[in-house]
């Protein structure tokens, strides 16, 4: 891979960029430097925090970015519920995601009733049986759709991977027969059309540290892949895999 050639770097967050809230500080001055230089944007699944989160984190570590630079299964789902006429959902997310919805669509409302349209899941960590036991009840309703945010199993964390959204779409499985009817983050190459259309394929380049999102998103749109050594993926799991990386680094720092 020619880094010359690069001119859109998008960077996972977690586990990449940072790991909970200590900057893994090497991949942190890489960007640094290429602020400005290249064209840089950061994508998590996470949507336990909203766009305006992400740029108030980066910001603590001293990477100043405007709200333009945030890529989240938000902004994709928000999509879908306009183009589809979905205007009563009951979420199950805390109150980051929830705001986020409500400043994006003031007319959205969110409902248990007759008049629910879909089950919108994503990283609730303010998550509840109550919560749990009327969505699984909507759920039993076929005409409600299921919607989930991302399909990542688990969060890492500094004391190590907490559930996410993948795992609590199995419980929804086993307790209602359902699985989600449309997912919206990585590795769904959704969440990169707005890049794909100002840049050629060859010019863009995914950094990440799992195999299963931030990979495969990069297969899926047919971009270029460095995997980082500094979150979940080792060189041991890619034994068995045919897509490979362009480059596999501990973190950028080594660029």
């Amino acid at each position: 891979m020619d880094m010359r050639t690069k001119r859109c770097f998008v960077f996972d967050l977690d586990g990449t960029v940072y790991l909970g809230d200590r900057p893994i500080q090497p991949t942190v001055d890489f960007i640094k430097r290429n602020l400005g230089e290249k064209e840089i944007f950061f994508l998590s699944n996470n949507t336990s925090r909203n766009l305006a989160d992400y740029v108030a984190k980066l910001a603590a570590f001293g990477l100043d970015v405007g709200i333009e630079r945030i890529l989240s299964p938000l902004v994709p789902l928000v999509d879908y519920l306009g183009e589809t006429g979905i205007d009563r959902i009951y979420p199950v997310g805390n109150a980051s995601l929830q705001g986020y919805l409500r400043q994006r669509m003031p007319n959205l409302v969110f409902t248990a009733g007759d008049d629910c349209q879909a089950v919108v899941l994503g990283y609730d960590t303010d998550l509840t049986y109550a919560k749990l036991e009327t969505s699984c009840l909507l759920l039993q309703r076929p005409e409600v759709r299921f919607l989930a945010t991302h399909p990542d199993r688990v969060c890492p964390s500094p004391r190590g991977p907490l559930p996410d959204v993948g795992s609590f779409v199995k419980l929804y499985e086993e307790a209602t027969g359902r699985v989600p009817d449309r997912v919206f983050g990585k590795p769904n190459p959704a969440i990169l059309a707005p890049l794909l259309k100002r840049f050629a394929a060859e010019e863009m380049v995914m950094v990440g540290d799992r195999l299963s999102t931030d990979m495969k998103l990069a297969e899926n749109a047919g971009i270029d892949f460095i995997l980082v050594l500094s979150g979940e993926a080792r060189r041991a799991d890619l034994a068995e895999i045919a897509y490979r990386p362009a480059l596999i680094l501990d973190h950028l720092g080594a660029l």
